[in-house]
């Protein structure tokens, strides 16, 4: 074994969950199949994007939309799909976006004993409770909207 794989083996397990959560593509709430958005979303101008009142439609490289939930959180207004010319996106189809959101108990201040709401306080669905003041854990009526994601100091919710 080289010193370079050596030691890209030791820092490895320390960047996994970074790369984890950049490399997963989260689509907008609103289609039936994933295979309709590189079928149709390459003959479109990225109209989603620009009506979309959270700015967290991201048109890629592919010209397929994906959402960018370190900027801000849906709000599940239906305006993307509204404005879908393809049909890719439509409001009859409308979900929870397709992820889970989780608190990194070791990173998060108020697991910690350190007094923290950051999460809780822009919650639109009421999803995060506290035991006591502390102890944080996300409930059942949790959407996946993202509007904890960015709003966490210590980066302690994480998307999986």
């Amino acid at each position: 074994m080289e010193r370079r794989e050596l030691f890209s083996s030791l820092v490895s397990p320390f960047t996994k969950d970074e790369q984890e959560n950049e490399s997963i593509l989260i689509r907008p709430p609103y289609y039936k199949k994933e295979s309709a958005f590189l079928k149709e979303c390459i003959h479109c101008d990225g109209k989603c994007a620009t009506v979309c009142e959270e700015h967290i439609i991201i048109i890629q490289e592919d010209k397929t939309p994906m959402l960018d939930l370190s900027i801000s959180g849906c709000t599940y207004c239906d305006e993307c799909a509204k404005a879908c010319e393809y049909k890719v996106l439509k409001v009859k189809h409308k979900k929870d976006i397709n992820i889970s959101i989780k608190i990194d108990m070791l990173k998060c201040m108020s697991w910690n004993n350190t007094m923290c709401f950051s999460c809780k306080d822009p919650c639109i669905d009421d999803a995060i409770d506290f035991l006591a003041m502390f102890r944080p854990s996300i409930n059942e009526k949790c959407t996946s909207c993202g509007f904890c994601i960015k709003y966490c100091p210590v980066g302690a919710i994480t998307i999986g």
